[in-house]
């Protein structure tokens, strides 16, 4: 591993094979809308665990971005005014998405293309923004996410 590590305040699980990191403020509901991830891709059969919630070791592997989780909150996702409760989870796995849900009135309706996340461990992931009012929200990340996939094969 890097000697490069860094804590970031940062939700982050993995769904098929597929790591994704939730930034933005405290309370911005971050740990919320991971939950919603993890049980809609379990509704749909897809494998998926927490790696942390509120924070997260990031390092750099390669070129690969990593998440590793604190022993001390293994397993552990905070519920925001409901309580903590204990999830599937792993030690840790590679990074492939930013997800935001930071929406503002200053927000266009579209996001600027190509948006990422950099990380200060050197690298950057795509970014895509998920309201956390969406109905379908590990839904509208797979539509974006395989969108934006096939755009950059192209």
């Amino acid at each position: 591993m890097s000697a490069d590590r860094f804590n970031l305040h940062a939700t982050a699980i993995v769904v098929d094979g597929t790591g994704i990191v939730f930034t933005g403020p405290s309370g911005s509901g971050k740990s919320e809308l991971a939950f919603s991830f993890l049980t809609e891709a379990e509704r749909c059969g897809l494998p998926a665990a927490l790696i942390a919630d509120d924070q997260i070791f990031v390092y750099r592997q390669d070129e690969t971005i990593m998440a590793e989780r604190p022993e001390t909150i293994a397993g552990l996702l905070e519920l925001r005014g409901s309580g903590i409760i204990s999830v599937k989870s792993v030690t840790r796995a590679a990074l492939h998405f930013a997800v935001t849900t930071v929406l503002s009135p200053e927000n266009p309706r579209l996001p600027e293309e190509n948006e990422t996340m950099a990380f200060p461990c050197g690298g950057q992931l795509p970014l895509l923004r998920i309201p956390l009012s969406s109905l379908t929200p590990y839904g509208k990340f797979a539509a974006l996410a395989h969108n934006l996939l096939k755009a950059n094969r192209s």
